[in-house]
């Protein structure tokens, strides 16, 4: 059967998930048979051997592989790539459940120690570093994480598709019950057979661009299937062991995480969101808050058919002999008219249908504000409480009012964002339109008189009659927008590119006789930037209308992705730890309470990475109990889309900022800046001279990577680039990440490091970066990651994309970034003191040598449509089709997009 041999690890406690790969990969091979022939079947065990045998050393079989796949015609070569695709992401879902299995048996030892990072391991570490009991129940009640879900302009996998994984998914867990009986396990190894036969008979290709909407409902259905019962779940665990821990329990409106969101609100460069997409991203997310809360409503009158209550409740309930029911009839009614409310602009938009659109029969008050919907309920827990009834009232109850608290009525609040240039488009177009002159000729002193004064006057700042363009106009609806949608649906505005004192100010004006005014966060993403970030927040805090609207809070946001863009991982990773020991120097001295918004995506060089890893690596004091984080993209599905999976990673983001919090690390050795200031230095221009200097590089990119034909494809609303000229500036960071995932070179992520440590270690400083590793998570963190992506990267399969898709004359920029990788990999084995890559990771690093063989065909086959469809003058559909079938390969291959 195809693929039987895969062995993920070699030791006991992975033999169910080798068994599960192996079941899978069966079903896929009868299926291969099944649908496409015996021939075709062949050929994908012929390419499977030829692959295999090359990877472990056979340069010949590596050539007689590519060719075998040259010479196959289109409709042969997408089968293949199909079959190698879904194979992969069959042993992705198998891994995933696995991973639910063991915390599942870890969990159900009584002789193992806590987990690392679980609340009972992390609260008896606290405990035991001399964090008093009230410290501790303090630090966990006012914690506030707020995880912000981010659409992803290469988000990969069709929903469709998602949700039969989920179900083979829960079809491994229903086979490891112990107590199965024949028959039910027939069933579930029949309905594993149906999943793999339906996922392989659904075509993977969008048959269209999604749309903004489209991505914030997609969004959206991650709290239905995961999170809505993964949260209260995840605070009962929390709250027991706070219990057992300080002996006091969580408060029920304690809500240390909650969800925001991008989808449907950031606007920056992405023309398709209109302030109308934003209106509705908004008014889906209640409308399915409500939604959810009928059928918790549902349930909580079934069970509350008690009759005994406090007179508060007996009278509120009119003397109806069960009041609680009576009192939560009125509850459902409101959630009704809500969705009622909500729901005619929405069927309008097309986005409900049959009896959804429909409207109830309830005249009644819709809910508007998380406080109405709580006083009810907290009225029935008090009664409940107060009559003797402590344990219904722990029950469902409870789980109801801790969703109130962390959703409220809206599930997320939207964060609007724009460039701050366009801000800045919108203001010239106001000072020239009232005699002014040009804002955008202004020096920055000039601009910040303007806008505070601004902020001062009583009347508005934009004219009645202003005749706008249609891009100032956008900007000028949106504020428009914010400024009359209820306080709950919206949270921030985030401005892009932020470079100066006025970036900020702008909005703020602009908005300042708003109804519903937005926290402004200056989004700080290029290294000069961030270099440039404590000063330009000092500036802001020193101006008196600035101070008096931010009420002593200040939120501000760093880019792990651009930075990266901009000058490498390891400079940016430099550049973000200072900015932020600057930024909270500024914000203490001023007395001010700041809260860092962290713009991490799922890549390395984007600045993913294992949570619990990168919280505690932070900069000390720069936690503090508030942490704001995107969730981008793929990244939401491997984080949330599993409900134990989803509950974990909810447990490490509490307990890593509890840690930060409460058990802040010691500075760095002051002797350790200067050297990595050198490594930062020599990375970032090594990194430029190649990226930006090399006039050779931008021809090389697009004809070595699928960059250009990645921009045609129909798997985002977002535009690839900010603007439609340009080289690696307009270039957004996730499809440059994405592009070189594609060709497994990888570049963004290590482009720099080598030269740098190799740099050091001529300068006599071998000891004192080994001493760093050693004993500063930061920069043990730092190469552990960059590590980890040498390990996934592969020079022979970007040398195939040179040798076949790159002009003569750029194949040196090719040969010159292959031998900078190989270095690379010596100086940071020599740094970690290391042999090889990967060696306190034997799982992930046994993983990625079993993928490679059956991700290098579909590499292969890549670069062979990559070949037609450039020399086509009229692209082939059926060929652009094949290409997208290849990105999804090597995406679940490579378990990221970008």
């Amino acid at each position: 059967m195809i693929m039987n041999d895969m062995a993920i690890v070699g030791t006991d406690p992975h033999e169910r998930l080798r068994d599960d790969v192996r079941l899978l990969g069966g079903f896929l091979g009868e299926t291969l048979q099944l649908r496409e022939g015996p021939a075709l079947f062949n050929i994908v065990e012929r390419v499977r051997t030829l692959s295999k045998s090359g990877r472990a050393g056979s340069d010949r079989d590596l050539d007689a592989l590519a060719e075998l796949l040259r010479a196959l015609p289109v409709e042969s070569a997408v089968p293949i790539a199909r079959a190698f695709s879904h194979f992969l992401t069959l042993a992705n879902i198998a891994e995933q459940h696995h991973r639910v299995r063991r915390r599942r048996a870890y969990l159900r030892d009584p002789a193992a120690a806590p987990q690392r990072g679980s609340c009972e391991e992390t609260f008896t570490r606290l405990l035991a570093r001399g964090i008093s009991p009230d410290a501790l129940h303090a630090a966990t009640t006012s914690l506030s994480v707020e995880l912000v879900l981010t659409a992803h302009p290469t988000a990969i996998t069709r929903r469709t598709l998602i949700q039969k994984h989920l179900r083979i998914a829960d079809a491994l867990a229903r086979q490891d019950r112990v107590d199965l009986t024949a028959p039910e396990r027939d069933e579930i190894i029949a309905s594993l057979r149906r999943e793999v036969l339906a996922a392989w008979e659904t075509d993977e290709i969008r048959a269209r661009r999604p749309t903004p909407v489209d991505e914030a409902i997609a969004g959206l259905l991650i709290f239905e299937q995961t999170l809505w019962d993964a949260v209260p779940r995840f605070l009962r665990s929390l709250d027991a062991a706070l219990t057992r821990a300080t002996g006091r329990r969580l408060s029920l409106t304690a809500a240390p995480l909650r969800f925001g969101s991008w989808m449907g609100g950031d606007r920056d460069g992405n023309p398709a969101v209109t302030p109308h997409v934003t209106r509705l991203a908004c008014n889906v997310a209640r409308w399915m808050a409500a939604d959810l809360y009928e059928r918790e409503i549902a349930a909580l009158r079934s069970e509350l058919s008690i009759t005994v209550a406090t007179a508060e409740l007996r009278g509120r309930a009119k003397g109806a002999r069960e009041p609680y029911r009576a009192v939560l009839r009125e509850v459902r009614d409101r959630l009704r008219a809500t969705r009622d409310y909500l729901g005619g602009e929405l069927a309008r938009a097309d986005l409900l249908k049959g009896d959804a659109a429909k409207p109830s029969a309830t005249r009644v008050e819709p809910y508007l504000s998380a406080a109405e919907l709580l006083e009810p309920l907290e009225l029935c827990y008090r009664s409940l409480v107060e009559t003797g009834q402590m344990v219904i009232a722990d029950g469902r109850l409870t789980d109801v009012l801790r969703r109130v608290a962390t959703f409220g009525v809206t599930l997320v609040r939207l964060d609007i964002r724009q460039h701050a240039s366009r801000h800045a488009d919108a203001l010239d177009a106001i000072t020239r339109h009232r005699g002014l002159g040009s804002y955008l000729e202004w020096d920055e002193p000039r601009r910040q008189v303007f806008l505070t004064a601004a902020l001062r006057d009583p009347n508005p700042l934009v004219p009645s009659d202003l005749a706008a363009d249609e891009a100032v106009r956008e900007v000028l609806d949106t504020m428009s927008l914010a400024g009359g949608m209820h306080q709950e649906s919206l949270a921030a505005f985030v401005v892009s590119m932020a470079q100066a004192p006025s970036d900020v100010l702008a909005v703020q004006a602009l908005q300042a006789h708003s109804q519903n005014q937005l926290r402004v966060v200056p989004l700080f993403e290029r290294v000069d930037d961030l270099g440039a970030a404590a000063g330009t927040l000092q500036a802001l805090l020193s101006i008196p209308e600035y101070r008096d609207r931010i009420q002593g809070r200040q939120e501000v946001m760093i880019g792990y992705s651009d930075s990266a863009k901009d000058g490498g991982r390891l400079a940016a990773n430099w550049a973000l730890y200072r900015a932020q020991e600057s930024i909270v120097d500024v914000c203490r001295e001023a007395g001010i309470e700041l809260t860092l918004f962290h713009g991490r995506g799922g890549s390395i060089s984007r600045g993913g990475g294992p949570t619990y890893l990168a919280i505690q690596s932070q900069p000390p004091g720069s936690v503090n109990g508030r942490l704001r984080v995107t969730e981008q993209g793929e990244m939401i599905q491997a984080q949330f889309g599993l409900p134990d999976i989803a509950t974990r990673t909810l447990e490490l983001y509490t307990t890593a900022t509890l840690g930060a919090t409460l058990d802040v690390p010691a500075p760095p050795d002051p002797r350790w800046r200067p050297v990595i200031q050198q490594l930062a230095d020599v990375a970032r221009a090594v990194y430029r001279e190649v990226v930006y200097d090399d006039p050779r590089f931008i021809d090389y990119f697009r004809t070595a990577t699928p960059e250009v034909e990645l921009g045609t494809v129909p798997i985002g609303s977002r535009p690839v680039r900010r603007t439609r000229e340009g080289g690696v500036d307009s270039l957004r960071a996730i499809p440059w990440v994405f592009a070189w995932t594609q060709t497994r070179l990888l570049l963004p992520s290590w482009l720099g490091t080598g030269e740098a440590l190799a740099a050091a270690i001529e300068r006599g400083q071998h000891d004192i970066l080994r001493e760093m590793y050693e004993r500063w998570p930061f920069f043990r963190s730092t190469l552990d990651l960059i590590a980890m992506v040498l390990a996934e990267s592969d020079a022979r399969i970007a040398a195939e994309y040179d040798r076949r898709l790159v002009p003569p004359a750029l194949q040196e920029v090719g040969a010159d970034l292959r031998r900078r990788l190989e270095s690379t990999v010596k100086s940071v084995l020599e740094v970690m003191g290391k042999e090889r890559l990967l060696t306190e990771n034997a799982v992930l690093r046994r993983s990625i040598e079993v993928r490679n063989p059956y991700v290098y065909p579909i590499n292969l086959v890549q670069i062979e449509l990559l070949r037609r469809l450039r020399e086509d003058r009229e692209p082939d559909p059926q060929i652009a089709n094949a290409f997208m079938v290849t990105v999804n390969g090597i995406a679940a291959g490579m378990r990221n997009t970008g």
